[in-house]
């Protein structure tokens, strides 16, 4: 009997620390079981903590003292491994993770304390067995939890919608896209700061709850403008969001293949993008991006508010012209008026005339307009760039869509480096694609192939179709590497790089993509 509850507590420890990992593949999945169940392949779920976990089963086939110390062992060498992981996103301890967290030990706990008292000598395989299949004790604790996130979910909703209802005056700007769209809301903000007091959904709380979260936490009476990014992984999700806080003035800033296997086709990601334009009162004002095609050809408008486009490349209201680029930034004249920026590319380009049209709109100044403009810095992983030891990075690590990396890859192709140094980008391409996604990596490498002088294809997801593009475009095999991992490419980058070389990452896949 003593060695059972050895054994049980060791398992009872580990336990904890698998379930851990798995709610944190959960959390990267959006709570969403369609996406969760996708990691859950022989490629993803055979994890090193899997294969202890079956380990495990080992000494309850053979409950003995040497089976416990064995059990004891792997325990330790699960702990151990668990310190050293890395994640590049860390799991966020919110009260919903906290909740399935309580709940998924519960479960276990009663699974096992009703195998002790009714299974016998098959107990230490039961718990065992809880182990290898701990992915559905969790799937199982978050239905029993669903219908109290539910219910918690309404209340936040209903006092959100409380707050925003009784700030009169306050000016609602929504801001979606399939990229381009938190940049824009940031360079919004800086700009239109010069005249009033801005309040902006913090980082990635672009979904319902994020934006719950931000009114609730953030709105004060003294905001007079509320810029609120809206992000969406099916149909009515920007809906959801436009109803709750009322927009009376949306920008569109790109639609693209994003989130096919959601979406399931382009039209639907055209409606989703648009329901924020056709949520606009009569008096209000939809700025669009005409230079991404998916919008220009978009005949689904049903709102009566006034349309405001904006171009580089087309004919629009605001229309960037004499665009010079360089490696301090962008110059251009719109109408009269000449405009610099040390942002990069023409992504960020587009994101700046939609600023000015709302600026415009509002009535911001175009002397100050310009001087928020001058001061404008790359937001985080999206185009930014650093230099350091002589060697210039490219950070682009959240741009996840064919059409942004094209436009960064065309930044990477036409950066000055002296003679004899290279242009590098580093990717794993894209995912959630659905039927498009291998055809999409390998237009990436035939892009690649001819913007850069190496590349290193990271992860093994879309290896082989990005891969084909480069040799496509006939890139020599011996300037493109295969990685494992981001940090695999790291030292295959060491081995190759030079002071006044540049180096773009474009793109990251979260930890539930290998």
């Amino acid at each position: 009997m003593g060695t059972i509850i050895i054994y049980t507590t060791v398992a009872v420890a580990f336990f904890v620390m698998i379930a851990r990992y798995d709610i944190h593949m959960f959390q990267l999945s959006s709570y969403r079981y369609n996406r969760y169940s996708r990691w859950l392949v022989p490629g993803n779920i055979v994890s090193k903590y899997r294969v202890l976990a079956l380990l495990m089963l080992v000494p309850a086939l053979f409950p003995n003292y040497l089976g416990v110390g064995f059990a004891t062992g792997v325990t330790i060498g699960a702990w151990i491994y668990s310190l050293g992981e890395k994640f590049k996103t860390p799991l966020v301890y919110t009260m919903r993770v906290k909740r399935l967290f309580a709940t998924n030990i519960i479960l276990f706990a009663a699974i096992t304390a009703l195998s002790l008292l009714f299974a016998g000598k098959w107990a230490p395989v039961i718990i065992g067995a809880e182990l290898l299949l701990s992915n559905f004790i969790m799937l199982l604790a978050n239905m029993v939890n669903t219908p109290i996130e539910k219910a918690i979910n309404r209340h936040y909703y209903n006092d959100a919608k409380r707050i925003i209802e009784s700030h009169k005056g306050l000016i609602v700007i929504g801001v979606t896209g399939s990229f381009g769209k938190t940049s824009t809301k940031n360079y919004l903000a800086s700009v239109l700061a010069e005249k009033y007091n801005v309040l902006v959904t913090p980082g990635n709380f672009n979904t319902l709850l994020g934006v719950i979260r931000t009114i609730r936490e953030h709105l004060r009476p003294y905001h007079q403008v509320f810029i609120v990014e809206m992000g969406a992984k099916q149909k009515n999700d920007i809906k959801e969001i436009c109803d709750l806080v009322h927009p009376t003035i949306g920008i569109v800033t790109a639609v693209g293949e994003m989130h096919l296997e959601t979406f399931k086709s382009v039209e639907n990601i055209q409606d989703t993008k648009f329901e924020l334009i056709n949520s606009l009162p009569a008096d209000g004002l939809g700025v669009i991006n005409i230079d991404s095609e998916y919008i220009k050809n978009y005949n689904g408008i049903t709102s009566r508010c006034r349309i405001t486009k904006y171009a580089v490349e087309g004919e629009g209201d605001y229309k960037a012209k004499d665009v010079v680029y360089g490696a301090g930034g962008v110059s251009f004249t719109l109408g009269n008026e000449q405009y610099s920026s040390r942002l990069l590319g023409a992504g960020n380009l587009l994101n700046i005339l939609a600023s000015i049209a709302v600026a415009d709109h509002l009535g911001v100044p175009a002397n100050k307009q310009k001087n928020a403009i001058a001061r404008l810095q790359p937001v985080e992983h999206r185009l930014s760039m650093k230099v350091a030891n002589g060697i210039t990075v490219l950070d682009d690590a959240y741009n996840s869509n064919p059409q942004g990396a094209k436009m960064s890859l065309e930044v990477l192709k036409n950066f000055a480096v002296g003679e004899g140094n290279k242009r590098i980008v580093i990717t794993p391409g894209f995912v959630e694609m659905g039927a498009r996604q291998a055809a999409a990596n390998m237009e990436l490498g035939r892009t690649i192939a001819v913007s850069c002088d190496y590349a290193i294809i990271v992860n093994a997801v879309n290896r082989e179709a990005i891969k084909s593009g480069i040799e496509e475009g006939c890139m020599p095999a011996e300037k493109y590497f295969l990685a494992d991992s981001l940090n695999h490419a790291h030292r295959q980058l060491a081995q190759i790089l030079r002071p006044g070389d540049v180096v773009l990452y474009e793109n990251d896949l979260p930890d539930n993509f290998k």
